[in-house]
């Protein structure tokens, strides 16, 4: 009887430091990406990690499909649903396609925002766009225009055809082409689906496909590795400038063989931390998404959401030889 009754004691012991466990979380916060293995998106997490310790009480459930398809995202959200998580912040692989699901997760009582690519207007309560789309479409057609003083052929390499941000900044560039950059011809724009083997046989057919090629652009950390790889493999560094929106880490040594004179990006450790806080923020705190309102994002500041409850978190920042080895070390 002794032992037993030990045995009751620990048993009951052991279920208290569980429920108090399981109720530590005032708030269980889903960071959901395009797909995982993806260094922007590892990035991401770092900066949610940091946001939940300084507001403490926050869970940070990290996750997201191997393949960047809004088919795979949907079970994610489904999964999330189940397990009655707090809010959900996704980066979206499609924005319309993940409505219904998001629209089911708001119907339980879930906080919903999208971050990175946005989800239509009715599938989210707010977005948070990395920066302003307009600044960023300019941005990537000037990273190569200032290395083409007489002009030429570009291209674009895009992640999926169907993502958001990446569709809003290619419109923006091609929006900037005539009126800021006259002699900058895009001959072309190919889809890697941020697949780095899709992104490397799409960088390939457009060698091929416009021998006179002067610079490839890829807004996406994905289809920028492998276009600059493949200038590199083809001995084509000092023809062919690579350009977009990179990660510093895995971006510096095209930058120091030549195969990229720069790129740009925003902080995606401060997107992730912005997302926790927006999360939080409607989660917890009971703030309302609408236009005008202010909301936090902790130390990255402050951001106002405009009409369609979406607001810029930064302007992007130019990585090249004279800063890409002090960056490459943070991100």
């Amino acid at each position: 009887m002794g032992i037993l009754k030990k045995l009751m004691v620990a048993a009951a012991l052991s279920a208290a430091v569980f429920s108090t466990a399981a109720q530590a979380a005032d708030a269980k916060i889903a960071l959901v990406v395009k797909s995982l293995g993806n260094g922007f998106f590892d990035a991401a997490h770092k900066g949610a990690l940091e946001a939940a310790k300084e507001l403490g009480g926050v869970e940070i459930i990290y996750t997201g499909p191997t393949k960047a398809t809004a088919e795979a995202q949907i079970e994610v959200v489904n999964s999330l649903i189940a397990q009655k998580v707090d809010a959900i912040a996704i980066s979206a692989n499609d924005a319309d396609a993940l409505v219904p699901v998001l629209k089911k997760a708001m119907d339980r009582g879930i906080t919903v925002i999208s971050w990175d690519s946005g989800v239509a207007a009715e599938g989210r309560q707010l977005h948070l766009n990395p920066s302003d789309t307009d600044l960023i479409g300019e941005t990537i057609i000037k990273l190569a225009a200032d290395h083409l003083p007489d002009g030429g052929d570009v291209a674009i390499l895009s992640a999926a055809s169907t993502a958001t941000n990446q569709n809003a900044w290619i419109d923006a560039a091609k929006k900037a082409l005539p009126e800021k950059f006259k002699n900058i011809n895009l001959v072309s724009v190919v889809y890697g689906d941020d697949d780095s083997a899709k992104s490397t046989d799409e960088a390939k057919g457009l060698l091929k496909s416009y021998p006179n090629l002067k610079a490839i652009i890829a807004p996406t950390t994905v289809g920028v590795v492998a276009a600059a790889q493949v200038v590199t493999d083809e001995n084509l560094i000092g023809k062919v400038n690579v350009t977009g929106l990179a990660l510093p880490s895995e971006f510096k040594k095209f930058i120091d063989n030549g195969a990229s004179q720069g790129v740009a990006l925003w902080n995606p450790i401060d997107l992730g931390y912005s997302a926790v806080y927006l999360a939080y923020d409607l989660a917890v705190k009971k703030e309302e998404a609408k236009p005008g309102a202010k909301l936090s994002i902790g130390r990255v500041g402050e951001i106002t959401l405009d009409d369609t409850n979406s607001a810029p978190m930064a302007a992007p920042f130019t990585f090249d030889k004279s800063n890409i080895e002090e960056f490459s070390k943070i991100y």
